[in-house]
């Protein structure tokens, strides 16, 4: 089971100062700053996905996440080199289909995709595709909204275009068909038909709503309808751990998921990730970046010069209870105020300081045998700013690749490994 993570320019500093949060006045963001297969080892992943949406500027979704300078460079270095991967790592594109779903049809040709996946010299590339969300098992087509049908349709017709002009070039680019539908039956009978088409291996899109017995409940069908001839399946966007060996036991050889990561700095809770658990992590926001406390800085609410005081004593706490120099309940007590302040008179937004003490008293970070761990301490729990936030979403990674790792090689503990992950950043 290979896993991709999808990139969205996510990148950390190496040489950060994290005492004075700042960075060095020399640093060059794409030149100095690392991706997640530079930082953590063993490798984080097998593969990355780019989508051509955050690439390529369209009419549709406008400019993308990349500048002009670096899209630039990636068609001029290569996939492979502009992202620095090592020999094993592979690379899949797709168009990203999620960033045109309000559009009655794809934004993209045919060549269009081509010259971005032969442009970028990717190992893979997946066909266009148009989203369908929605889950409807059991109803005859002839009750499924005409536009569920039409965007069926619409993949099946570019998926069929693509294959034929991928041999066409004939480039080298293994092309992967792109099967959308609304219930087992209908991605069986997409699954069935890119396989006519001569597709050795489908992305199964559109099913990240959906819960695992109905993903499970589409693998079964596919499985019934072509046996051992269908193809290898990838899933776009999913990551169910606990059903990965389900998944492949009917023929799922690869997935790509950024949830892990995002947990780090989306979720309210569920921030830092261990193999038993997750913990949240502490809330130490800079008294200028949040907007909340900035706005009742301005307002007279709350003194400003308080308010930096309150950070500052979070902060220093932090470091020594790591060093074992306070007990928690004098950390609890300066996160409880600085907290107050942040907050104010918001009764909606529920207190995280229950949730601090477990994180605090269980202390996760000190057993994690990473080397963002290791080289940085409590920081990679402190929920603060993007190079503290992204480090915890690099560790997540390396969390879901050692427990990757043991589904597929039960009784191996990795432990060779895990004392071998050791950081630059």
């Amino acid at each position: 089971m290979k896993f991709y993570f999808p990139d969205s320019q996510d990148l950390v500093s190496p040489t950060y100062d994290f005492l004075q949060d700042e960075y060095l006045p020399t640093r060059v963001r794409q030149r100095d700053d690392v991706y997640a297969h530079e930082v953590v080892t063993p490798l984080p992943y097998d593969g990355i996905l780019v989508s051509k949406a955050i690439v390529d500027p369209s009419a549709a979704r406008g400019a993308g996440k990349y500048a002009a300078p670096q899209r630039a460079r990636l068609y001029r270095l290569g996939v492979r080199r502009f992202f620095r991967l090592p020999e094993s790592m592979v690379s899949l594109g797709d168009c990203g289909a999620f960033n045109y779903i309000d559009e009655e049809y794809p934004p993209y040709s045919i060549d269009e995709v081509l010259n971005f996946y032969d442009g970028c010299r990717f190992d893979a590339g997946v066909s266009i595709d148009h989203v369908i969300f929605g889950y409807r098992p059991g109803v005859p087509d002839d009750f499924i909204d005409e536009a569920w049908r039409k965007r069926r349709t619409i993949s099946l017709d570019l998926a069929e275009k693509f294959i034929a002009a991928v041999a066409e070039r004939d480039t080298g680019l293994e092309p992967v068909g792109a099967a959308q539908g609304w219930s087992p039956e209908s991605y069986a009978d997409s699954v069935a038909q890119l396989a006519e088409m001569g597709y050795r291996r489908v992305a199964l899109g559109g099913m990240v709503p959906l819960k695992t017995d109905e993903i499970v409940a589409c693998l079964v069908e596919i499985t019934e309808r072509l046996g051992e001839n269908r193809p290898h399946l990838h899933l776009l966007g999913i990551n169910r751990l606990d059903s990965m060996s389900t998944f492949a036991d009917y023929g799922v050889t690869s997935f790509d998921s950024t949830s892990v990561f995002r947990q780090a700095f989306m979720d309210d809770r569920n921030n830092y990730h261990t193999d038993e658990s997750t913990f949240t992590a502490i809330r130490v926001p800079q008294v200028d970046g949040n907007p909340a406390l900035k706005r009742r800085v301005l307002a007279g609410k709350v003194s400003q010069s308080a308010a930096i005081h309150a950070e500052r004593e979070c902060l220093a706490l932090l470091r020594a209870y790591d060093q074992g120099g306070v007990d928690v309940e004098e950390v609890l007590a300066a996160l409880t105020v600085y907290e107050r302040l942040v907050l104010g008179d918001d009764t909606k937004k529920k207190s995280y300081i229950a949730s601090y003490r477990r994180t605090l008293e269980e202390k996760p970070w000190q057993d994690c045998p990473c080397g963002l761990c290791r080289a940085h301490g409590i920081e990679i729990v402190v929920f603060r700013g993007t190079e503290r936030n992204k480090r915890r979403g690099f560790h997540n990674l390396s969390v879901l690749e050692a427990k990757m790792r043991r589904l597929q090689f039960p009784g191996d503990r990795g432990d060779d490994a895990a004392e071998a992950r050791s950081t630059r950043g």
